[in-house]
């Protein structure tokens, strides 16, 4: 049985990459990161030496939209590639295999996110040429034809390393499933209501990415978009961290009347963003949206998706509150957690006959 000291958390928190299938996982989101982000990086160093001198921003609100699409996707492209890399290092460190699984669809979304930013960033060049924005190079070869063979590149790495990490995912389940069964023992009623916790936990991480790209996009991209909108846009991005905080902090402290209360904000994030999948689309707002249409229903549709599944599971996490797994998430007052991670947590045998205290990291 694993003890639940400080030292042991210490030792699981410096031997993450121990394993073989453990060091796969890492070094292949970490390839791809580098990779995918040095290709994005050479389409956006092009793009930016192709600006014709005479081209001022901001004379023209659609012509300034397509001039952002390049830059704001290489944002989101360096941001998404090292937040997988970040919730890697995470599901990795706590074994946590509903996390790993979540990086693989995780990944699955940034390949159809790559394929349809082909097409956009295609459009915006030959736009902006059009307009004398861009210029040939030297050797009078325009950008789009200079970038096309890495765009390209782009998916079909990730489509790649999607196959790949799926299946070290499957021998990580193997992995993570013996370590978990030495460590918890077999109460098979307390594992599920565990389950059911990291599920939600690992949808609140994987929300907060696909809220902040759709926003990112909206504030930075798209046009006509008044101040007042503007700024309550802006606004939602720190009131959405505090909203995932805290959904987090009700949930293991079974406070029912706060989980009712975030369960009501999805809510509310849920029409919004049923709201925003209509305006994109609407004949009197369709042309603020040209610019990134068809990625930012991509994150929309996402997003949707990923809070309606958060909803489910807030419920169902509810439904558990009072079962006995609040007293192995919250450690009792007095226990040393100064070098123990927050997201590791304590799990008790429920069966009466065995008194030790064992540990999922």
């Amino acid at each position: 049985m694993a003890s639940s000291g400080p030292s042991s958390s210490a030792r699981s928190r410096g031997d993450f990459l121990s394993t073989k299938w453990a060091k796969a996982f890492f070094i292949t989101v970490a390839l791809q990161a580098l990779i995918c982000v040095a290709f994005e990086s050479y389409v956006f160093g092009r793009f930016q030496m192709s600006l014709s001198g005479t081209y001022q921003g901001g004379e023209d609100s659609r012509l300034e939209s397509q001039y952002r699409t390049i830059p704001t996707f290489l944002a989101l492209f360096i941001f998404g590639f090292l937040y997988v890399l970040l919730l890697s290092w995470d599901a990795l460190r706590q074994k946590n295999t509903i996390q790993v699984i979540g990086l693989c669809i995780a990944n699955l979304a940034l390949f159809v996110y790559t394929i349809l930013q082909i097409d956009q960033i295609n459009n915006s060049i030959k736009k902006l040429l059009n307009a004398g924005a861009l210029l040939d190079d030297l050797k009078d070869v325009d950008v789009w034809e200079v970038s096309r063979p890495f765009l390209i590149a782009i998916p079909a790495i990730i489509g790649v390393v999607t196959i790949a990490l799926a299946f070290i995912a499957y021998q990580l389940y193997r992995e993570f499933a013996w370590d978990i069964l030495k460590q918890i023992g077999a109460d098979y009623r307390m594992k599920k209501r565990f389950l059911h916790y990291q599920v939600y936990i690992a949808l609140l991480k994987f929300d907060f990415f696909f809220f902040l790209g759709f926003t990112v996009q909206f504030l930075v991209i798209v046009t006509g978009v008044t101040d007042a909108e503007f700024g309550l846009t802006l606004a939602a991005i720190p009131i959405t961290i505090a909203i995932l905080l805290f959904a987090a902090f009700f949930t293991r402290r079974e406070n029912k009347v706060g989980m009712c209360m975030v369960i009501m904000l999805y809510f509310g994030g849920l029409a919004y963003f049923f709201f925003k999948l209509v305006r994109i689309y609407q004949p009197s707002h369709k042309a603020h949206y040209e610019a990134v249409q068809k990625s930012l229903t991509a994150f929309t549709v996402m997003t949707i998706v990923l809070i309606i599944l958060t909803i489910v599971n807030a419920f169902i996490c509810m439904s558990n509150f009072g079962e006995g797994l609040k007293d192995h998430l919250v450690r009792p007052k007095g226990h040393d957690l100064e070098k123990e991670d927050a997201n590791s947590y304590q799990l008790q045998d429920q069966k009466p006959q065995l008194a030790s205290r064992m540990t999922i990291d």
